[in-house]
């Protein structure tokens, strides 16, 4: 699949964005792009409630799963007798039960992530998967919860189901953003406590952060969390803390004129033991995720998001 015509000065032009201010129209955008995701469960679905995903479980339901030879108890209006006659022996028709399956979205909006070089702030960029991931579950069927949060504040929000779900994420979004609400503020680690508590199992949870926080307490929290969800890590980048530029420019100490800025030369070896550590660190994050079971993407803040996950989820 090709990735999609994107030009991001006519996209900002239209919307009236700016990559460092979070507006709802450059959210609500996002509504006609969700096939470019497919949130399909990697694992077996265990919430009891009815809903779009299929269990493993057999019993009745709408979906026909496959026959076997009839058992003594099996449920006689079940009898394929289609098979039974070209068998010659009975056989009875297995269904899988639908179930429902909420997703979470844990969206990271601390100091952090405020920062970008190109085109987005990591916190924008972050933002705005998560409004595609919200568009998308509303697209499906699927009841949307999550957390928001920042040093700041945070905002909570139980599994809702429809436009009202997406709606009150995509605002929580925002508040949080403009840090317009005056509540508690927490960690990343905070915040996997928090969703301990809400999480049902079978759940889909999204964790879109640069996991700059990712301590030993927060792995703790995503161990408990993995043994009964899927969990797919969205890891946020901005090009400037990969690689150094060519030069910087600073404040002279001493300086041919008072007050004029100074180009400070890097020299290739600083550069790459730089980008090595850099490097190093993002591998070593990586491995501590996947160790988890993780799923886990890498996302950069200079590039539209369509292009980066029309590759991700199609190659």
């Amino acid at each position: 699949m090709s990735n999609p015509v994107f030009d991001p000065t006519t996209w900002f032009q239209s919307l009236q964005a700016t990559g460092v201010q979070l507006a709802l129209p450059e959210l609500l955008w996002y509504q006609r792009h969700t096939r470019l995701l497919d949130l399909k469960p990697g694992r077996n679905a265990q919430s009891k409630l009815a809903g779009s995903y299929l269990a493993r479980s057999k019993g009745r339901g709408m979906e026909f799963d496959e026959v076997r030879h009839y058992q003594p108890g099996d449920d006689v209006r079940a009898i394929d007798w289609r098979v039974t006659a070209r068998t010659g022996r009975v056989h009875t028709k297995l269904f899988r039960e639908e179930r429902e399956r909420p997703v979470f979205i844990l969206t990271d909006l601390s100091e952090t992530m405020r920062f970008g070089s190109t085109l987005l702030l990591k916190s924008v960029q972050a933002a705005h998967l998560a409004a595609l991931l919200g568009w998308h579950c509303k697209a499906q069927g699927d009841k949307l919860g999550g957390l928001v949060f920042s040093e700041q504040q945070h905002v909570l929000l139980k599994p809702l189901g429809r436009s009202k779900g997406v709606l009150r994420y995509l605002q929580a979004l925002l508040d949080v953003h403009q840090q317009q609400q005056t509540n508690q503020g927490m960690t990343l680690a905070n915040a996997l406590a928090e969703l301990r508590r809400v999480l049902r199992p079978g759940s889909l949870l999204y964790i879109l952060s640069d996991f700059n926080q990712l301590d030993d307490e927060a792995l703790r929290h995503l161990q408990v969390l993995k043994q009964h969800n899927e969990i797919h890590c969205c890891q946020f980048s901005d090009p400037l803390e990969l690689n150094l530029p060519d030069n910087l420019y600073g404040e002279a100490l001493v300086s041919a004129q008072q007050g004029s800025p100074a180009v400070v030369d890097l020299n290739n070896k600083l550069k790459q033991r730089y980008q090595q550590q850099q490097q190093q660190a993002l591998a070593a994050c990586k491995a501590k995720l996947l160790r988890q079971g993780c799923q886990w993407l890498t996302l950069s803040s200079a590039a539209p998001l369509l292009s980066q996950l029309a590759g991700a989820y199609h190659d």
